[in-house]
């Protein structure tokens, strides 16, 4: 199903999109050498309860997941890039850790998440690959607009990971939002341009590029949920849900000072 929102709902979705943004920034303050995940998920489930909103992951049960999920935010760390699930793990310097947090507020989903390096160490390659998926958001944002097609965001996002060096992994990629949290249509991270669904103002997606250092690879952990890279090596994922416009494009999950 792909959902074209209303004026009304598009104006719920920038308060919804506000909330993410602000947890997850709070979030990433709290994450500090010691953090416990648990911790992380045990917060994030009193912001979520404090704002009236609901959790998008708790009774999550898709075929691909072990489920229900029963966490409300998802954290990768170091070799895991998606569907990280909340255990008992203390976070160490220099660990590389993605949050990944989506919620309804006033019957609208936002979906976003970020990736950043915990502590004083700063490993090069692991900065490399949070800037290569930011970069590639930003560019997949700059490709969207009315009238555009789903390839050309795909194909701005995977020009900059293929040029960052990086394999591209299409298991899994971005996705239309609205009053559920997965819809159609998918966005690929990588892709052909002048391809696929037009897209119409009212329409939301989050758009969510995401890479691993050496391999294009996934296994899946013993929990059944969380997804790492084959090899071990370091992973990064960025995302933000935007609404398409008349004019453009809304990024509704971005941050504000």
């Amino acid at each position: 199903m792909i959902e074209i929102l209303n004026p009304t709902d598009v104006l719920r979705a920038k308060e919804s999109g506000a909330l993410v943004a602000g947890i997850l920034q709070t979030l990433k303050g709290r994450c500090v050498v010691g953090t416990n995940l648990l911790d992380l998920d045990r917060w994030a489930q009193s912001m979520i309860s404090e704002a009236g909103a609901q959790s998008c992951y708790v009774d999550y049960e898709p075929s691909f997941g072990r489920g229900p999920f029963g966490h409300y935010i998802c954290t990768s760390v170091n070799d895991a890039v998606l569907h990280g699930l909340p255990h008992d793990y203390t976070l160490a310097d220099g660990d590389l850790l993605s949050l990944d947090l989506a919620v309804s507020l006033g019957g609208v989903v936002t979906d976003s998440a970020i990736s950043f390096l915990v502590g004083d160490v700063r490993p090069a390659e692991s900065v490399a690959l949070i800037d290569a998926t930011e970069r590639a958001l930003q560019a997949g944002i700059a490709a969207a607009g009315p009238d555009v097609r789903i390839g050309d965001i795909s194909h701005a996002i995977g020009s900059v990971l293929s040029a960052a060096g990086y394999s591209i992994n299409t298991e899994f990629g971005g996705h239309g939002v609205g009053s559920t949290m997965h819809q159609d249509p998918h966005v690929s991270n990588t892709g052909r341009p002048g391809r696929g669904y037009r897209l119409r103002p009212g329409l939301l997606l989050a758009l969510e590029p995401w890479v691993m250092a050496d391999t294009a690879t996934l296994v899946t952990d013993a929990d059944g949920w969380t997804l790492r890279s084959a090899t071990g090596c370091r992973t990064a994922h960025s995302e933000h849900t935007i609404a398409i416009t008349e004019d453009g494009v809304d990024v509704l999950t971005r941050s504000t000072p």
